[in-house]
């Protein structure tokens, strides 16, 4: 990829090749899309079988055509409401689709990342893009940077894979 023309983050979505890795440092994306899923999470409703299906879909395209998709969260125990539908409801049923999620867990331990990193997507180790959101949850954007900057967030990325565990495992462990 190059850095000449500016690009939006679904076209990355579009056009990786390899693998797309996704960094996520909130406790709260509840006003971020599957709200009501949510709602119905709180409300002690069962998951419905269709539930996150265009994500699924999405991630079994590209695991099918041998393009990896893994992710870190971090997180600090005890998880929040929303942390508890994420994990419980998203990422086993994404491991479905052959996403890999792996746990940075740093209750009780210093965090590894800079402080202010915040959520980001990179792309084939070249291209991240940094996702804004509000307060509450709720997806603002995201900036696309230049092709220059992706040895930083490879970076960023070994770091927190090489501190956290495989989902499966911490899942094992702290499921609430």
């Amino acid at each position: 990829m190059t850095s000449s023309a500016p690009r939006a983050l679904g076209d990355l979505f579009d056009t990786f090749q390899r693998e797309a890795f996704r960094l996520e440092t909130l406790d709260d994306y509840s006003n971020s899309g599957s709200v009501d899923a949510y709602r119905a999470f709180l409300d002690g409703q069962e998951k419905p079988a269709d539930y996150n299906a265009d994500w699924l879909e999405e991630v079994r395209t590209h695991t099918e055509a041998g393009r990896r998709m893994y992710r870190v969260h971090l997180v600090t125990r005890p998880l929040t409401p929303y942390l508890r539908f994420e994990l419980g409801w998203g990422y086993v049923t994404n491991a479905t689709a052959g996403e890999e999620s792996h746990i940075l867990d740093v209750t009780d331990r210093p965090n590894p990342l800079p402080p202010d990193l915040g959520d980001l997507w990179l792309f084939d180790s070249a291209t991240a893009a940094l996702l804004r959101y509000s307060d509450d949850g709720k997806f603002l954007g995201a900036d696309v940077l230049p092709d220059e900057r992706g040895p930083e967030f490879v970076a960023y990325r070994d770091t927190a894979l090489a501190h956290a565990e495989p989902f499966k495992d911490w899942w094992a462990t702290h499921a609430e």
